[in-house]
């Protein structure tokens, strides 16, 4: 089975792959911008239509990232332990670190930036519902030692990974 872009339904998108839609994005919010100039009213109207854009092509691509990342590294530790969902929370944590620093460190940063990334991708990226129900359902199970290690494991390396993302954000900057 293929896709409209001749490309097999199999396998998971590459990251080469990944950024060109996001350039793909990015271009279509320049299109808009330009098309829709005109009066005061209907400008404003368009910049409220394009948040609502770019943050919808940010949770695209947060979603398939979360799916990517999360299924390929289930399928490599497998799924006693919920790598997956626990790789994808940490890398989350130091994604909004590193944007939310960086974006505030910029004099003039275009709010694009703000609507795609801290919004849109880490919003739609995040699993915090999953680990939710994963903890409750490593209870359910009593599997206690693995909830216990998954939840102070999932909190203490969230942190450091949003303190390493600010920190590196910092150095950048």
């Amino acid at each position: 089975m293929m896709t409209p872009d001749g490309e097999s339904c199999r396998g998971v998108m590459s990251p080469a792959r990944f950024l060109v839609k996001i350039k793909i994005g990015l271009n279509l919010t320049l299109f808009l911008r330009e098309r829709f100039r005109g009066d005061a009213d209907h400008r404003e109207e368009t910049l409220h239509l394009q948040k609502y854009i770019i943050v919808a092509l940010g949770g695209s691509l947060g979603t398939l990232a979360r799916y990517w990342v999360g299924s390929t590294i289930s399928g490599k530790m497998g799924t006693r332990f919920p790598y997956g969902t626990f790789v994808v929370n940490i890398s989350a944590c130091l994604f909004i670190g590193f944007a939310m620093v960086l974006l505030g460190r910029r004099a003039d940063p275009n709010p694009a930036w703000r609507f795609l990334i801290p919004i849109g991708f880490v919003g739609a990226y995040s699993t915090f519902s999953t680990f939710e129900w994963e903890t409750f359902s490593s209870l359910q199970t009593a599997a206690f030692f693995v909830a216990g290690v998954y939840v102070v494991a999932s909190i203490v390396l969230g942190f450091v990974a949003v303190w390493c993302g600010a920190f590196l954000a910092r150095l950048l900057s």
